[in-house]
């Protein structure tokens, strides 16, 4: 599945797969405006110095208020188009984490490294609007 990955968010719960990934978007110039959330500031800096990213921000996704402070940020500072999360990470989120990553943003996709390069699953599920969702149409009902 091919999609413009411009504006996106990608969520950064393991460090090894966020850097090779945002290593093959930048090789295949996938996207040019990639935001990253995650609780390793440090790899999230190196990954901003080496051009990989746009911008990042701190988050701890098992905190809902560190990730009502990444909504806040990302509606004052980008318009974020739908949001990465590693298909690993997904499967193995415990039912609180699950209601955070599927409040982020009504499109979510699955990241999942294969053979091939990178495959990219839309989440079916509905999603959840409310203070920690990173979009802007409030109109938009997802619950």
């Amino acid at each position: 599945m091919s999609i413009n990955l411009d504006n996106f968010l990608l969520v950064d719960s393991n460090s090894e797969f966020s850097r090779e990934f945002t290593e093959h978007l930048k090789a295949s110039n996938e996207a040019n405006n990639l935001i990253v959330a995650g609780d390793n500031t440090r790899h999230l800096v190196k990954m901003m110095f080496d051009n990989l990213i746009s911008d990042y921000s701190y988050c701890d996704f098992a905190n809902e208020i560190s990730v009502s402070e990444l909504a806040t940020y990302l509606h004052e500072h980008h318009t974020i188009q739908g949001v990465l999360i590693s298909s690993v990470d997904y499967h193995l989120a415990s039912e609180a984490q699950l209601f955070i990553l599927d409040s982020l943003h009504p499109k979510r996709y699955l990241v999942e490294q294969t053979a091939d390069g990178y495959h990219y699953t839309l989440i079916s599920s509905h999603g959840h609007n409310n203070h920690l969702s990173c979009h802007f149409n409030e109109s938009e009902d997802i619950t």
